[in-house]
């Protein structure tokens, strides 16, 4: 085991990250570098005995108020999950990083299914917490549940053929009323941000400033992140980020106009960025998070109904997995940032 500590190590991360077939953006250094200065990013890595990588853990660190450091791994580990030897390097790196800066627990919320008990016994055994009741967005950082379509050898004409008749339907409407789709860029992200003030205040949620989607779209850079704009008359009336690495596409952020929502924008959207990740040859197209919860009365409902339309799989992750430790002093942390989540929908609520 050892830790990322120079610029050649972090070349050989990356190339081993994005080879890897579980990679995922959120492990990045980019991504890492999206979070600072309010995390530090530390890279642990398991070799094998010629000092090859075989497991990685980007972790980030982060100074609480009262409580302490915490220590939290989006998506991670990045290794063969079912080989307990190269879970216990990663694990005996995140107790050294631990140690280093008094970290009070390890948080990880890793992209691997529910159901897969050979995990859970592994992570188990190796002194780590399962939480198994989140159903909602605000229950977890990262969504549990969300919908993945598996484009892997699949053409254009193959993907779309899984979708439900209105979706293809929508699609196709969108283009014949003259909906035009324009791959933008950093400049356009004042447009696109305007959209999703507006989505946020139809949809209720909090949205980031205009700042963070340009730093975002600084440290990515085009490899990695598009900013799609749909335009109607000559007007942008709904936008999508989508977040390309490795063998992966993500639809990461969208926003939409309360105007003109009929020429399905969206839609014409969507099919738009499952194009580019075909035409990269990617395994995995994300559509990223949906409610657990699924149930029309539901308020998040008519996403879930919007994604599962492309034929994707309804996905639910394993949840949080952690290591606490200093185990009174996080579960006090545990409470105080449930009701800060609590106090936070209610004044969206208000404020609506």
């Amino acid at each position: 085991m050892r830790f990322v500590c120079s610029k050649e190590s972090e070349e050989e991360y990356k190339n081993f990250l994005e080879m890897h077939e579980r990679c995922n953006f959120q492990q990045s250094l980019e991504w890492a570098e999206v979070k600072k200065p309010n995390w530090k990013p530390e890279v642990i890595l398991a070799e094998d005995s010629n000092g090859k990588i075989i497991g990685s853990l980007c972790v980030w660190i982060r100074k609480m108020p009262i409580f302490g450091n915490i220590m939290y791994a989006p998506r991670g580990p990045i290794c063969d999950i079912h080989d307990i030897s190269v879970m216990k390097q990663l694990t005996d790196g995140a107790k050294e990083l631990a140690k280093k800066y008094k970290a009070i627990v390890l948080r990880m919320e890793p992209d691997i299914e529910s159901d897969d008990q050979t995990f859970r016994d592994i992570v188990t055994n190796l002194g780590y917490k399962i939480k198994d009741d989140a159903k909602d967005f605000k229950d977890e950082i990262q969504p549990r549940y969300v919908f993945r379509l598996d484009i892997k050898g699949k053409t254009e004409e193959e993907i779309m053929s899984g979708f439900k008749q209105k979706w293809r339907y929508n699609i196709r409407l969108a283009t014949k009323k003259g909906v035009t789709i324009k791959d933008g860029t950093k400049d356009d992200l004042k447009d696109f941000h305007k959209i999703m003030i507006e989505t946020g205040a139809r949809d209720g949620f909090i949205i980031r400033p205009l700042e963070y989607f340009e730093k975002m779209y600084d440290c990515l850079g085009k490899d990695h992140m598009k900013v799609l704009m749909a335009y109607y008359e000559g007007k942008p009336i709904s936008g999508v980020i989508p977040i390309f690495y490795g063998n992966k596409t993500w639809y990461l952020y969208g926003a939409s106009s309360n105007e003109h929502r009929n020429l399905m924008p969206n839609y014409l959207l969507q099919w738009e960025m499952i194009k580019m990740a075909i035409a990269r040859h990617d395994d995995m197209y994300d559509f990223r998070g949906v409610s657990g919860v699924v149930d029309e009365s539901h308020p998040q409902y008519g996403l879930y109904r919007f994604k599962q339309g492309f034929g994707a799989e309804f996905t639910e992750f394993i949840g949080e997995v952690y290591y606490p430790f200093k185990p009174l002093t996080y579960k006090l942390y545990k409470f105080s940032e449930k009701t800060f989540r609590t106090l936070r929908q209610l004044k969206i609520k208000f404020k609506k």
